[in-house]
């Protein structure tokens, strides 16, 4: 099957959260995380706002079906990554890494510094997987400003804050 990696249209929104609900079945395999299996993801409209004003690549099968894509936004000379999602059929073939290394050349060419992100410790869809990829867990003390807001948010949301870490990419000049 062809895949094609693109940057995200407006017209690619209304899919993202299908993309999102699926990569989400993972979670059933976490008995403390289950629940995210069927709890709510980002709307159409904010896809729209991010396509719109954000970084935003998807990952494109035949006849035009997304089947995962990555978002991400700018913060002084750092790319956050706020969502990486491929559905559950297309899970395990590298396309999570293909959007990260896309979103790395993006930064690499935009001159900025790191990648960071928020994710799910221990798990080796998230942290373990971002590990190999070669980003670093943060300890919490050493956190910015921003990346503690992140973080915190996502706790008043109901993210078991145990469970949770920041990560960075240095990219290396």
């Amino acid at each position: 099957m062809t895949l094609s990696l693109r940057r995200a249209q407006l017209a690619d929104a209304s899919a993202l959260p299908a993309v999102e609900r699926s990569a989400a079945a993972l979670f059933r395999n976490d008995p403390e995380l289950s629940w995210l299996a069927d709890a709510p993801v980002t709307g159409v409209e904010q896809h729209q706002r991010d396509i719109d004003s954000a970084e935003v690549w998807v990952i494109e099968a035949a006849e035009g079906l997304i089947v995962g894509f990555l978002s991400a936004y700018t913060v002084d000379t750092e790319l956050h990554i706020q969502e990486v999602s491929v559905s559950s059929g297309f899970q395990g073939q590298g396309l999570g890494r293909r959007l990260m290394q896309t979103a790395l050349e993006h930064a690499r060419s935009s001159g900025l510094t790191a990648l960071t992100l928020t994710t799910f410790r221990e798990l080796p869809w998230n942290e373990v997987f971002y590990r190999r990829f070669g980003f670093e867990t943060l300890p919490f003390s050493s956190l910015d400003q921003r990346l503690k807001a992140v973080l915190e948010a996502e706790i008043a949301h109901g993210l078991p804050g145990a469970r949770r870490c920041a990560m960075r990419y240095r990219i290396e000049p």
